[in-house]
């Protein structure tokens, strides 16, 4: 998670999230920050990214065996992007009660009727990563 942490600090003016991804042999195949202004693409979200990065290196659409780390519970988007991707373990740091789609306002990683649920581990150095994004928000008001 303090790598995710890192990454998110890259996102410029972007909200700052950033997003792992952790084969089973505990190497990282992707590591992404959202970048959405930069690319004016609605879909630049941390996840997003990493998954496109991920599957690119795999050759294959399927992340199984992988973990996601995020530095915030992921969207609505992204929680559909894991259950495609077959990922099946996501860690989040910090919870997003606004559009949070793993637990908080939503659970769709843990919806059997969307395929095989998705083990969640939340809360992950979740002081960190909310910090990281008042501040960031705080800065712009």
């Amino acid at each position: 998670m303090q790598r995710a942490i890192a990454l998110a600090a890259q996102s410029g003016a972007d909200v700052p999230v950033g997003a792992l991804i952790i084969d089973a042999s505990g190497e990282v195949i992707a590591a992404a920050h959202n970048n959405r202004e930069v690319t004016h693409d609605p879909t630049g979200h941390a996840e997003i990214v990493a998954i496109r990065e991920a599957t690119a290196k795999r050759g294959d659409w399927r992340l199984e065996g992988c973990t996601l780390v995020v530095t915030l519970e992921p969207c609505v988007m992204c929680a559909g992007a894991i259950v495609a991707a077959r990922i099946p373990r996501v860690v989040f740091g910090a919870w997003d009660e606004r559009v949070g789609a793993s637990g908080s306002l939503y659970d769709l990683l843990r919806d059997a009727r969307l395929g095989a649920p998705v083990e969640v581990i939340a809360g992950v150095l979740e002081a960190e990563c909310a910090t990281q994004l008042r501040e960031f928000f705080a800065a712009k008001r």
